[in-house]
């Protein structure tokens, strides 16, 4: 689900209320393990984790307008879903978290190419998720995503 919103804060307020605490709780757990250089905004109609213009005045190629993304996390209607692109991006990084996972929950990875889903809140596993942000940095991230882009 998309909120028209300007900040953060915002998104969370408009949240209902049993999804509050916990897309708070996945808010925090980024914005302490996420390496610096990265910027919180709201993009997309969910709060997201970009490489700003002041870094890479490039932007995201699909629209150069927009600053590179990285990660967004959304309360959606059925789950909580973190969008993390170097995850899609980055083979070795999709082995590692895949590889974590069950040593955190025990219930089975809900997860496309760069979406995992969490349907019941209380099972995100937030050190995991923190440990997942800490393992790419701003540069780490804009070599991935250009060396895709020569690729293409």
């Amino acid at each position: 689900m998309q909120y028209q919103v300007a900040t953060a804060d915002d998104y969370i307020n408009a949240l209902p209320e049993d999804r509050k605490a916990p897309m708070q709780a996945l808010r925090n757990v980024i914005l302490e393990n996420l390496p610096p250089g990265f910027a919180e905004t709201v993009s997309y109609g969910m709060i997201g984790y970009v490489v700003p213009h002041s870094l890479y005045p490039n932007g995201y190629h699909c629209d150069p307008k927009q600053a590179l993304p990285f990660v967004n996390i959304a309360s959606q209607k059925n789950f909580i879903a973190v969008y993390h692109m170097g995850i899609y991006a980055d083979t070795s990084l999709h082995d590692w978290f895949v590889a974590e996972y069950p040593k955190y929950v025990k219930t089975k990875l809900d997860m496309g190419k760069s979406c995992i889903r969490f349907k019941k809140p209380e099972l995100i596993p937030f050190e995991l998720i923190g440990n997942l942000m800490s393992k790419m940095t701003v540069e780490d991230w804009v070599g991935c995503y250009e060396s895709i882009l020569e690729s293409r």
